[in-house]
């Protein structure tokens, strides 16, 4: 009887052995043979719409048909419009408090866009004809400066050099000669009579020699790099680097007249401190120091001064060569969007500060009957009931948490769902705010009554409301998808953006994204005011442009596809009691449950 094969007579481990093979090939197919990625972009343009913003709340149609009316900010009241008892309409002002100081705010606050709006609009400006011509003027003035700087520098150098020469003999003169002494130097000679009253002599004297040698090979240097320059001809640069070179000899060459002269009035110190007559020699010598000190001050002074000047004349140019320049090519594009953006936020100051002085008046929030709760002049608060207003009209009572009551304000406009009545949506307006919140469970929560701008008969008290507050309306606003604004490092906002744009050749095809070997920009953009679909932006890009909503790679939906076609065709192969993908897997599977 044959030898049956191994495969046969080992079923359970062929399979496991299998499923083996599967899974690794399932794993290693995709990092042995990766797929290209690629990359698709769904896009939208910039466009102008209307963006609201609005919160939602959840309540009752109340039972009650009167209103507590409080004022929004605090004061005295100066007017009182009704009476007690009085039947008014809905918008009767009720009462006033004294609104100067919010008066006072917006008055400014036009103010500041008004002038937003002329830094603007001067910016836009072109040029005129005057304004340029005085800017070329500053420019031409500016290099007429510089070469009068060059003239006025080039005289310096020469009266320096017609001292410089006479200083260096005459001091050397002074350290080298023998007039003290015929026999050794004067510097020497001085060192060797005031060492006998103070020793510091030997450190003065060793002073003066080595800066004497300083300035001599400055000197030499100086000089010969003065005697090879054309003045009349020589480029700025070199005329600089002269100026430069002869203030730093003439400066060394001072510290050497100086060193000398402290040891020379050494010696005469210590003489005249033992009452001892100073020789006439040294007397002259320490004159003639002295003069040469004060030539040497003045020509470093002067050459300090033209080097100065070159600098300041040349930084002049620069200035007036970039105002020139920005005057010829106009606004910048940057300080344009600054100004823009200024004006923005004045405008929404402005708002800011209308709506603040709204608060200052209280108005009847729908038709009723008054009863007065204040008399003029009475202090009142934000909680202070002014009035209590009665009406038939219906009124919703719905409960916001705190993060939403605080955007609500009184006035907004409102739309109103009834479980009920399904197929009824009525308009309203927030009447009244409460002043004070509950907190239950450690959740604070506002009560917001709603007045309904038309009556249904069908409405009934105690029906369950649900209602959308707008709490910003912001139209011709510039908005783009939430989603397309991302989040940088630092804070700021910004969006990703082709240019040129992106085309889809269907409008299909757009949705399910286009194919991009160029990766998008990255713009940093200015956001307004925002909802759960859109976001305004106030600067960074203009209407039109197109955005990066989401971006999609298909590269690894790809690769795991290709992975489990090639495990399923290798391991579906006949011959094996018919075991495929499927047995293979329950192969692996059974191997499990007994805790291979």
């Amino acid at each position: 009887m044959p030898t049956q094969p191994w495969i046969l007579r080992h079923k359970f481990a062929s399979l496991v052995l299998i499923a083996t093979v599967a899974g690794a090939s399932w794993y290693a197919y995709p990092k042995l043979f990766p797929v290209p990625s690629v990359t698709s972009y769904v896009v939208a343009n910039a466009a102008t719409s209307t963006i609201v913003v609005s919160v939602t709340g959840i309540g009752q149609v109340s039972a009650s048909n009167q209103l507590a009316l409080s004022p929004q900010a605090s004061g005295q009241i100066i007017y009182i419009g009704v009476k007690d008892g009085q039947t008014v309409a809905r918008g009767a002002l009720i009462a006033e408090i004294d609104p100067t100081d919010a008066q006072k705010k917006v008055r400014d606050a036009q103010a500041s866009l008004k002038s937003a709006q002329l830094s603007l609009a001067k910016l836009q400006q072109p040029a005129t004809a005057l304004t340029l011509a005085q800017t070329q003027d500053a420019l031409a003035n500016a290099k007429s400066s510089l070469t009068t700087t060059y003239a006025g520098s080039t005289a310096d150098l020469t009266n320096t050099f017609q001292d410089l020469p006479s200083i260096i003999t005459g001091l050397q003169d002074i350290d080298f000669g023998s007039e003290t002494n015929k026999s050794q130097w004067n510097i020497d000679w001085y060192e060797n009579n005031a060492a006998k009253y103070d020793t510091r002599a030997q450190s003065l004297r060793d002073t003066a020699y080595g800066t004497y040698g300083t300035a001599k090979a400055a000197y030499d240097a100086t000089f010969t790099d003065y005697k090879n320059t054309d003045l009349s001809g020589t480029d700025a640069t070199t005329t600089e680097h002269l100026l430069t070179e002869v203030y730093e000899t003439a400066q060394t060459a001072n510290n050497a007249v100086k060193a000398t002269n402290a040891l020379i009035q050494f010696y005469a110190d210590q003489l005249n401190t033992n009452n001892l007559t100073v020789p006439a020699i040294a007397t002259t010598q320490i004159a003639s120091l002295a003069s040469y000190a004060s030539k040497l001050s003045s020509h470093s002074s002067s050459l300090f001064s033209d080097t100065s000047a070159i600098q300041s004349d040349k930084q002049t140019i620069t200035e007036k060569t970039y105002a020139l320049q920005e005057l010829e090519a106009g606004a910048n594009v940057l300080d344009v969007q600054s100004s823009q953006l200024a004006i923005q936020n004045a405008q929404n100051a402005l708002q800011d500060a209308k709506e603040n002085l709204a608060n200052y008046y209280v108005y009847a929030p729908f038709d009723g009957t008054v009863g007065l709760s204040v008399t003029p002049y009475q202090q009142v608060g934000s909680g202070t009931t002014v009035a209590t207003l009665v009406t038939h009209d219906q009124l919703a009572q719905i409960t916001l948490n705190e993060v939403d009551a605080a955007t609500v304000k009184v006035g907004d406009r409102a739309t109103l769902t009834f479980d009920a009545l399904p197929d009824l949506t009525i308009a309203g307006e927030v009447a009244s705010i409460a002043p004070v919140g509950t907190v239950s469970q450690g959740v604070v929560s506002y009560v917001v009554k709603i007045s309904f701008a038309t009556q249904d008969a069908r409405i009934k008290p105690g029906m369950s409301v649900s209602t959308q507050i707008n709490t910003q309306v912001k139209t011709d606003a510039l908005a783009i998808p939430g989603s397309a604004v991302h989040t940088s490092a630092n804070g700021g906002s910004y969006v990703l953006a082709f240019d040129p744009p992106l085309v889809a050749s269907s409008t299909a095809a757009a949705n399910k994204g286009i194919t991009s070997t160029l990766a998008p920009q990255q713009i940093p953009v200015t956001v307004g005011i925002n909802n759960t679909t859109m976001t305004e932006i106030t600067s960074g890009i203009t209407a039109g442009q197109q955005v990066v909503i989401r971006s999609i790679t298909s590269a690894a939906t790809t690769a795991t596809k290709s992975a489990a076609v090639t495990a399923t065709s290798r391991t579906g192969g006949g011959g094996f009691g018919g075991a495929g993908a499927a047995g293979a897997a329950g192969a692996a599977g059974s191997a499990r449950a007994i805790g291979l």
